[in-house]
Parts: C-alpha cells; structure tokens; sequence
C-alpha cells in the first residue's frame, strides 16, 4: 500500500517558493516564487535580491530614508527574478507560487509571460495601491488568483 502522508502538489510547490525566500539578503522581507507548467513542472524559481552584479554589501536594504539610499529602487522581487531566470521561454499557462501577493510590476510581467494563476501565502499590502492595481490587471487579463491555505504540516529540513 502507498504513503498516505504524502505532500499535496499545492504544499510541495509553496514549499520550493518558502525555501528560495531564504536565499533572500532583505534583513525586512524575504519573498520567494516558484513558477509551475500545467503539467506540475517546476519551471523557474526566484527570491527578492539585488540584480546580478549589483553587491549585496554595497547597495541600501533600509526601508526608510530618501529614495536613493533604501532598497525599493534597486531590488528586483522573487516574482520577476523567477522569469527573468528561467531558462524557458514559454511560461504561458504557467502557475506562480509566491510567499507574497504581487506588486503591479511583477504583475505586467507575468502578464505578458502569459501566466495564469497566481498562489499567494500573504497578502499583507493588499490595500496599497501597486497591489491594488495589480489584482486590477490580473482581473482584466483574465489571471486567476488565490491564497494558499496553509495545512499546519511541519517540514524540516536537515542540510
């Protein structure tokens, strides 16, 4: 007889999105994405960092201040490194699971990738307006979205 304790599809892939947010440097947020074909495929994963030759050391991760001197100009969120790292080139019908709802910028990307569900874990910013305008979009673009109901398992890991 089979394993009955096993992870669902759903726990397994917002577990890959929960373990790449702890690749993240962002002393404040650490947010991971794992984007799934149809067939339940991991595609691509990605989490919130500096771009790729911009130093973790040198950049600002504040989160008050002027503009230039705090990390939301120079960032790029788990969602958008997660598509702009896949070596595939054909994400549409994809699913994205996400440890945070996405922001309006993600969102146009994803968008434009042809993804068409959105599992988030949190939604903590869902009054601001980047939020706002992105359900806004994904409503009109027809993307599916939903949050993640967390079952209680536990999972650790022993690396």
């Amino acid at each position: 007889m089979k394993r009955m304790d096993y992870v669902s599809w759903d726990e397994y892939f917002m577990g890959i999105a929960l373990l790449s947010a702890c690749r993240s440097k962002d002393p404040g947020t650490q947010v991971g994405s794992c984007i799934v074909s149809p067939e339940k495929r991991i595609l691509t994963v990605g989490y919130n960092g500096m771009p790729s030759g911009c130093s973790d050391d040198e950049f600002p991760w504040e989160r008050e201040g002027s503009p230039l001197d705090t990390k939301y100009l120079y960032v790029c969120h788990a969602e958008m490194n997660a598509i702009l790292n896949s070596g595939h080139s054909e994400l549409r019908g994809s699913s994205v699971y996400t440890t945070l709802f996405p922001c309006a910028e993600c969102t146009k990307a994803m968008i434009q990738k042809g993804i068409k569900e959105v599992i988030y874990l949190s939604d903590k910013y869902a009054a601001d307006d980047l939020f706002v305008a992105a359900r806004r979009m994904m409503d009109a673009a027809g993307v599916q979205y939903y949050a993640y109901t967390p079952t209680g398992r536990t999972i650790e890991l022993q690396v």
